[in-house]
């Protein structure tokens, strides 16, 4: 019995071509959003040195870039498989971590704002 799945038609290949654009643009944005988090988390330890402050914000930022690491991920693994389902569950994955990523990190920056400012 063949497996494979039947030829899509023309609404389906737009709406893969649409979930591939996606991942594509996923893919680098959440991989530099990683090295901001890192550098934020660097930049809050010279601060907590110099002023000997300590905030939950590196922890947050810490969880964020490993938020952004699955985001970047799954979109690439989203762009390298065969069949549309897994492409479109990858594309889930990427979409809510890379959405709850960017709502943690601006999360840590009010943290950070605060923190920083008192």
């Amino acid at each position: 019995m063949d497996q494979r799945e039947p030829p899509p038609s023309s609404a389906h290949r737009r709406r893969i071509a649409l979930d591939e654009r996606t991942c594509r643009m996923i893919c680098p944005i959440a991989s530099a959003m990683v090295g901001v988090c890192l550098t934020g988390i660097g930049l809050l330890h010279v601060t907590i040195t110099m002023r000997a402050r300590q905030t939950i914000a590196d922890d947050l930022l810490s969880v964020d870039a490993l938020l952004f690491l699955i985001a970047t991920l799954s979109s690439y693994f989203a762009l390298r498989v065969q069949g549309t389902r897994r492409l479109h569950w990858l594309e889930r994955i990427a979409d809510a971590t890379f959405i709850l990523a960017m709502l943690l990190l601006t999360a840590a920056c009010f943290i950070i704002t605060y923190a920083l400012n008192r």
